[in-house]
């Protein structure tokens, strides 16, 4: 009767042995991303352009995730928190050379040459903390009063990560939003 415990547990661990080592395991998605690691390289190139960057602010707000938030015109309403739909215009452009990737004022689109015709260029809205933006904007934005201006510099990890799938935006790629927060319901 011992015996044959011994021989199931050693059948069960042999089994289990051979299904992780199937090479169609769904569960093997491949490498792990390292935010820790991208998030120590990102820091420090944006320690090095911040150093060297003229901007503007009336002051600097330095995220404990890595964000930084460069408040340009302070707001006078309130903070939003998770839920209120945030209204908001943006230019999105990359640390590394300054190209513009997106925006949705008409005129900046047409200036940098990634005008589309058949895009609304309207005010941006976004639910805050529903994962419908990068999750940058929602730790920038829980900080920001309605009505500021300010710049965002967000690290990859909380931008698009090591993502290829838009051609205008590197993977790990540090991004920077001009942003001006127009309101929020």
């Amino acid at each position: 009767m011992n015996l044959q415990r011994v021989s199931i547990f050693f059948f069960l661990v042999l089994s289990i042995a051979f299904v992780g080592c199937d090479a169609q395991n769904p569960f093997d998605t491949g490498p792990v991303y390292d935010v820790a690691g991208n998030l120590e390289r990102d820091s420090l190139l944006i320690v090095d352009y911040l150093d060297t960057a003229d901007i503007d602010s009336l002051y600097r707000i330095h995220d404990p995730s890595g964000v930084v938030i460069i408040v340009q015109e302070e707001g006078t309403a309130s903070r939003p928190n998770g839920g209120n739909v945030i209204y908001t215009n943006y230019t999105g452009s990359l640390m590394s050379d300054g190209s513009v990737f997106d925006t949705n004022i008409e005129n900046v689109a047409r200036d940098n040459n990634i005008y589309v015709e058949t895009r609304n260029y309207n005010i941006f809205s976004f639910q805050l903390g529903s994962g419908n933006v990068i999750q940058g904007w929602d730790i920038a934005f829980r900080r920001l009063r309605s009505g500021a201006k300010a710049k965002l510099i967000i690290p990859s990890p909380y931008a698009y990560r090591d993502s290829e799938t838009n051609e205008k935006i590197p993977a790990n790629s540090i991004l920077i939003f001009d942003v001006e927060f127009k309101g929020m319901d």
